[in-house]
């Protein structure tokens, strides 16, 4: 009962903390967070708010959907920018500081945006959990002074999805989400026909139904993640075979099941020097709560 509370008071610290900027702007993917901080948002502000959206060859079509059917759903004015990421200087190239590069692009981006809109404060929904992790594209938040009120409020992954849960958020047990430019190896050259490659893997993997599905491409070669207690699956009913075959249709040369399982952001264990000891990510152990 006292967590339940606790959570509780937090969100109403949440929806005090946004109601305090007047009228706000609020970047949203669709995601778990951005659902949840938008959501959050309309209940502080009203008609106050305003939904920014960017329009990329790095997020899958139908996340781009969810997020107009969701705003149309709760009476949000939306608005979306069409960026094409390939015409900033240095993200084919994938550095490790791509995130970064892009980052920054998409946030003046939206804050120009809100400003023409007269909404001066632009908010986003990175949460206590972002910390953890290889997030180059954090810096870009800080250097634009992009408010994140979901980690100045002490929410994590967890408490963000059971909240959602609460609220009646069907996006509360949304797999997680990246760009698909995460799904490369960096230093290898990023473009659309890749792009499109990884995201009709997934769609395909989705629609055999796997939750959580990352496709990551190495050259010619498609490794797959699946959450650990799916890895199974994978060979029952000759769906192996099958994403075998589909895969190779789609121009993979090779598939291979990782059997590590799931894991957010796995591109970053050279940068790390993480040692792939655990088998369930803690991202793996949120969603399953």
């Amino acid at each position: 009962m006292a967590y339940r509370e606790d959570l509780e008071q937090k969100y109403e610290c949440l929806k005090d903390r946004i109601a305090s900027a007047g009228k706000a702007a609020i970047a949203f993917s669709g995601g778990v967070d951005s659902v949840f901080l938008l959501y959050a948002a309309k209940e502080a502000l009203g008609d106050q708010v305003l939904a920014l959206t960017v329009s990329l060859h790095a997020v899958p079509r139908r996340e781009l959907q969810e997020a107009e059917d969701f705003c149309r759903q709760h009476g949000i004015r939306h608005r979306v920018e069409t960026v094409d990421e390939f015409s900033i200087e240095g993200f084919a190239d994938n550095p490790p500081n791509r995130c970064y590069l892009c980052k920054r692009t998409l946030f003046r981006k939206m804050l120009e945006a809100a400003g023409e809109e007269g909404f001066p404060a632009l908010m986003e929904g990175s949460n206590l959990d972002d910390e953890g992790d290889y997030r180059p594209g954090l810096q870009a938040l800080r250097e634009l002074k992009i408010q994140s009120p979901l980690k100045e409020s002490g929410f994590t992954k967890a408490q963000i999805r059971e909240m959602s849960r609460r609220l009646g958020l069907s996006a509360w047990e949304k797999p997680s989400m990246a760009c698909l430019a995460s799904r490369f190896v960096y230093g290898e050259k990023i473009t659309p026909e890749k792009m499109a490659m990884v995201e009709q893997a997934e769609d395909f993997l989705t629609g055999l139904g796997f939750v959580q599905c990352r496709v990551r491409m190495h050259g010619n070669l498609a490794r797959v993640e699946l959450l650990f207690d799916e890895i199974p699956v994978m060979m029952e009913q000759g769906r192996y075979e099958q994403v075998q075959r589909r895969l190779g249709e789609l121009g993979f040369s090779y598939v291979t099941l990782d059997l590590k399982g799931f894991e957010s952001g796995s591109m970053n264990r050279e940068l790390s020097g993480r040692s792939a000891g655990k088998c369930m990510t803690e991202d793996q152990k949120t969603y399953e709560r």
